[in-house]
């Protein structure tokens, strides 16, 4: 089998052989979703960090490091206080890990 260079595909076959790296690199595509979810809401409400943290009950500092994708505090309950000021709501889908490192599945494999 050829050598590869790319980086990537280095990487994508060392997260495949590892069940702990695809638990990390789940967990961090949860806290960036979120963290992408809440600004872009706030964005779209036009409604600065401040006056949305004022609609929820927190401070501004709380929703910044809700809105950083290194946070790995989100909650269920802040996130629906948050949907719940943006007039929406939470929603929570599982998917097949296995799309992670494969890919999309084509005709069910």
């Amino acid at each position: 089998m050829k050598r590869t260079k790319d980086g990537l595909l280095i990487l994508k076959k060392r997260i495949a052989k590892s069940a702990r790296l695809q638990a990390l690199v789940e967990e961090e595509r949860a806290n960036h979703q979120a963290a992408l979810a809440i600004r872009a809401a706030r964005k779209k409400a036009g409604l600065t960090q401040a006056q949305l943290a004022k609609e929820v009950g927190t401070t501004q500092s709380v929703i910044a490091r809700l809105e950083d994708a290194n946070y790995k505090g989100h909650t269920l309950r802040i996130l629906e206080h948050i949907a719940e000021a943006l007039d929406q709501r939470v929603e929570i889908r599982l998917r097949d890990m296995g799309s992670l490192i494969r890919g999309p599945r084509v005709n069910g494999q």
